[in-house]
């Protein structure tokens, strides 16, 4: 399994015309990340997509260092991204190109050469997502169920150690939700999984709740999610 650590980490953004001169999104962090399976949970804006981002150098600490199996994010960035897939949220945010053959042939283009070569063994990966059927289909009349899953399929295509998934089920219905839920729980690559879905979370090996940019309970799943229901719970709510 990957290692990841995150020594000393501190995330601040500048905040123009602002009473500050920058905001903290995220404090001063020290975590080492072993689990397969690692759920990030906490309310918008706490920091949790931050955290994610770190990982493969989607965001950069502004002190600190993130090293990923032995390499500085900040510094062997490329190679960093070669271990560690990202997906966003909305899947539009990926697919790039004009049909679903196409992008996933994109990811492939390091690794298969030629077209024809390419072309077949983005087949190959379709049909191992369920998506043969819909090669040739503009990659805007899928569903929001199939683009997700397209997504994935382009970045696991690629063969990456770690996979690092931001809220992936935020933008889809029930059934579609446990869909990709079944198959990122389901994955042999580690996973960090930054997500609202608290059954999904208590799922994974270890869970992190992450309030005001901070981490403020770290641990087993259910212990971790009973203490973000418990900070939920207001006053008004009582």
């Amino acid at each position: 399994m990957s290692r990841i650590q995150l020594e000393r980490v501190v995330v601040t953004a500048p905040t123009p015309g602002g009473p500050a001169p920058e905001v903290t999104i995220l404090r001063e962090t020290s975590l080492e990340l072993t689990e397969q399976r690692i759920a990030l949970i906490g309310p918008n804006g706490s920091g949790k997509s931050t955290l994610a981002r770190l990982v493969n150098g989607l965001v950069e600490p502004t002190a600190g260092r993130v090293v990923v199996d032995g390499l500085d994010v900040a510094r062997k960035g490329r190679d960093v991204r070669r271990r560690v897939g990202f997906v966003f949220t909305d899947p539009s945010a990926q697919l790039v190109m004009p049909t679903v053959l196409e992008d996933v042939a994109l990811s492939l283009r390091h690794r298969v050469r030629g077209r024809e070569a390419r072309s077949e063994a983005a087949r190959t990966v379709l049909a191992g997502y369920g998506l043969a059927e819909l090669a040739d289909r503009s990659v805007h009349t899928l569903s929001g169920g199939q683009r997700q899953l397209l997504a994935i399929a382009g970045v696991l295509a690629t063969d990456p150690a770690i996979l690092v998934a931001d809220e992936p089920t935020t933008l889809l219905d029930l059934r579609n939700a446990r869909r990709i839920g079944d198959l990122l729980l389901g994955l042999p690559q580690q996973l960090v999984l930054a997500t609202h879905d608290l059954d999904l979370a208590q799922r994974c090996d270890r869970a992190l709740l992450i309030d005001d940019g901070a981490v403020v309970a770290d641990g087993a799943p259910a212990e971790v999610v009973a203490h973000y229901r418990a900070l939920a719970v207001t006053p008004q709510d009582t």
